[in-house]
């Protein structure tokens, strides 16, 4: 014979698995590096939980976990620069959601903030920036381009709560007629630089030149010089009588000097000092 559960005992099970429902549905658990958003019936709550164990109506109240950690968005792009000229690349943004704006965030764009947010804004602040420089400032301030196009998404999202942690410019590229243009361009100015280097090594060299000349010449005059002066005294030399000259002057044609008295003088003195001697 069949055994049937007593109706009292049905509902007694009933009423326990109700409870344990009702017991885990009172509870949620928010994990680390996300915030909770309570929805009351649907509608969105600016309540916030943190991270950890909370306690919520059950059938009431739902909690939806919104992420705060870094997400990253990667798109590719095409833009046009100051000149026309078509500019390719692609970009990696980091951004966060604020966790005091969770619920506002949650509330505007669900879970697909990525999507709806971010994605559209990104290629418009990058042409917004873009078409303020021409194609080689774009590669000579690339930085320069990189910190304004950051800024500008910033910009573009803070008002929703979301903020731009990092942004890398990862590939940038234009044209091949432009690539062509600029490499004629580098070769072109290597060859002036190149050009201006062998004029001024010249230059140089021409004055190391004049400079050898110079001092060759000078060599040449003073040797001459020398010749002359020897050549000059050795004529003398030979001329010369043996008698010194009795009458010598300075520069001074006022002053002269009488060496002939002198040595008359000269010789007196000798010959009364030299008797005594001679005793």
């Amino acid at each position: 014979m069949k055994k049937y559960l007593r109706p009292r005992t049905f509902l007694i099970a009933l009423a326990v698995l109700a409870v344990l429902i009702t017991g885990f549905s009172s509870f949620t658990i928010v994990p680390a590096g996300h915030t909770g958003v309570v929805s009351r019936f649907g509608a969105v709550q600016e309540t916030i939980l943190p991270e950890g164990l909370h306690m919520k109506i059950p059938f009431v109240e739902t909690v939806t976990t919104i992420d705060n950690r870094v997400n990253v968005v990667e798109t590719s792009f095409t833009a046009a620069s100051k000149d026309l000229q078509t500019v390719t690349g692609t970009v990696s943004v980091n951004y966060r959601i604020s966790p005091d704006s969770s619920a506002s965030v949650y509330r505007n764009f669900g879970l697909s903030v990525e999507s709806t947010l971010m994605m559209p804004a990104v290629p418009e602040c990058i042409k917004a920036v873009t078409a303020r420089y021409s194609a080689e400032q774009l590669i000579t301030m690339r930085q320069t381009v990189s910190d304004e196009i950051k800024e500008a998404i910033d910009e573009k999202i803070r008002p929703y709560g979301l903020y731009v942690e990092v942004f890398n410019i990862t590939d940038f590229s234009f044209s091949e007629e432009f690539n062509a243009a600029i490499e004629a361009k580098q070769t072109a100015q290597q060859n002036a630089l190149k050009a201006e280097q062998d004029l001024q090594r010249v230059k140089i060299e021409a004055e190391q030149k004049i400079e050898e000349a110079r001092a060759e010449a000078e060599s040449y005059r003073l040797k001459n010089q020398e010749i002359t002066s020897m050549t000059l005294l050795n004529d003398w030399i030979e001329k010369w009588d043996g008698h010194l000259p009795t009458v010598v002057s300075g520069d001074d044609s006022t002053m002269m000097l009488d060496l002939s008295q002198l040595l008359e003088e000269a010789e007196k003195s000798g010959t009364a000092t030299g008797s005594p001697a001679g005793e």
